[in-house]
């Protein structure tokens, strides 16, 4: 049973066996990443989309409906969909951030600061 007024995602099994996997399998900016924050990789608040990879997020805060997201080096096409689910992530209530795996690896400090100042506190 979970507790009252904590969030609960409908993901389809297909979509949450997807997750863990992903879980299983960070690249290493996203793994350095994952050692410095207080967030967990989980399906993000979406629904009614027909494509279940749009709703696997690299990093989500419930609390905060924020979306964590590092790229690697993105060819036009990715770019363009990764430009289109911000967006449809965004229209569902959340605030999307995005990192290069440069910026994680190089600025991770940085990187840390910019996501706690989203969140409202101080770094972890």
């Amino acid at each position: 049973m979970r507790k009252q007024g904590t969030p609960h995602w409908r993901a389809p099994k297909e979509v949450q066996r997807r997750a863990q996997e992903l879980r299983r399998e960070l690249t290493p900016p996203e793994l350095r990443l994952w050692q410095q924050l207080p967030l967990r990789r989980l399906t993000a608040p979406a629904s009614g989309s027909s494509t279940p990879s749009v709703r696997i997020v690299d990093f989500y805060c419930a609390k905060a409906k924020l979306v964590v997201e590092v790229d690697g080096d993105s060819p036009a096409r990715q770019m363009r969909y990764d430009e289109a689910r911000t967006q449809w992530l965004m229209a569902k209530g959340s605030s999307v951030i995005r990192f290069t795996n440069r910026e994680v690896i190089d600025q991770l400090h940085g990187v840390v600061e910019a996501i706690a100042e989203l969140l409202g506190g101080p770094p972890p």
